[in-house]
């Protein structure tokens, strides 16, 4: 991240009227990409599936479970794969993993829709679930350290990943899954940034000359400041120890 303050970027100022021809004609565009988003989700809803093994271990609290436990009796689970470097501190944990899966709190929607949300951790469960407490996260977490090979077969398992399985009976299928910038569903903060007038940001985005774009390029570094991921600073400032071992 680049500390300088940015000089003023600002659009031009117009009247009333003006502006609200510009806004309408912007808002045909958005509901377009709206519809387009509905009809491709109505295309998700119709991908074909593939069965996977329901006892594959997953590790959690009270020990070894399945893929299946992790339902929690529902029909369907969305998980999302939180990626560990081993041997790391906190301080040097993934940064994106961080960013995305502590914006996902309220359950209870998810709950109504028969669906269980839950992390995968790639990492070791005892050091992975001090992380999740330092962090204040209350969802059900699991480390696939030891099959995560299994269940993202024929993947790059190393990135980040976001995976819908549904359950018939004791059989587990998966139906979708997606990584990339694709994880950003679970992020309101992106979208609530491309309202604004100056965006993320990014140096990646398509801005106007001069707009404010001190955070490089997606990915790493995009998500941390002074040596941390973001949010966690919030939580050493509260007291929280992020001691891992």
């Amino acid at each position: 991240m680049n500390d300088r303050a940015p000089g003023p970027a600002l659009p031009p100022v117009v009247d009333r009227k003006t502006w609200q021809q510009a806004r309408e004609a912007l808002l045909v565009r958005e509901k377009t990409h709206t519809r387009e988003g509905d009809a491709i989700a109505a295309a998700r809803r119709r991908l074909p599936m593939v069965e996977i093994d329901a006892t594959i271990e997953l590790i959690g609290a009270e020990g070894p479970v399945t893929i299946l436990d992790a339902f929690e009796g529902r029909s369907q689970l969305i998980a999302y794969y939180h990626a560990w470097w081993p041997g790391l501190s906190a301080a040097e944990q993934c940064e994106g993993c961080t960013f995305f899966n502590s914006q996902v709190r309220e359950l209870s929607y998810i709950h109504s829709r028969d669906a269980t949300y839950a992390v995968l951790c790639k990492g070791p469960f005892e050091a992975s679930i001090r992380y999740r407490d330092f962090m204040g996260l209350e969802m059900p977490w699991y480390s696939v350290e030891k099959t995560v090979a299994q269940l993202l077969e024929g993947r790059d398992w190393q990135s980040h990943h976001l995976v819908c399985y549904v359950r018939d009976g004791a059989r587990v299928f998966e139906t979708y899954y997606t990584g990339g910038r694709g994880v950003e569903i679970m992020a309101p903060t992106h979208g609530l940034l491309d309202m604004t007038v100056h965006g993320r940001q990014e140096t990646w985005e398509d801005s106007p000359d001069g707009w404010p774009r001190p955070w490089g390029d997606a990915g790493p570094g995009v998500w941390t400041a002074n040596g941390r991921p973001i949010a966690q600073w919030s939580r050493i400032e509260a007291g929280r120890s992020d001691e891992l071992t």
